[in-house]
């Protein structure tokens, strides 16, 4: 599952897309599977998803988790993608 998210930390707007670490790592963190946000997450699991993402792309932000939560001005899901294996069927339908 990727997630695009849109955070401030008071340097204006970035965008940061999970990918398969920041998921494993939440999952380690809050000691449940993927699956479950199926279910709905909070705003600490984005917070935790954004922060593991920015780690991945070389975007600067505090070495611990809470630090970087105080400096979150804004935090949202643009979009979510979850991964499909296969195309849709085509289909005679208009």
């Amino acid at each position: 599952m990727k997630l695009d998210l849109r955070f401030d930390t008071g340097n204006g707007p970035q965008n940061v897309q999970t990918n398969l670490w920041c998921v494993t790592q939440w999952e380690r963190k809050f000691k449940t599977k993927a699956s479950d946000m199926a279910n709905g997450i909070g705003i600490e699991d984005l917070a935790f998803l954004c922060w593991t993402a920015c780690q991945s792309h070389n975007i600067t932000v505090p070495i611990v988790f809470d630090e970087f939560i105080k400096t979150l001005k804004d935090l949202e899901v643009v979009t979510e993608e979850a991964e499909r294996p296969f195309s849709e069927a085509p289909t005679d339908i208009p």
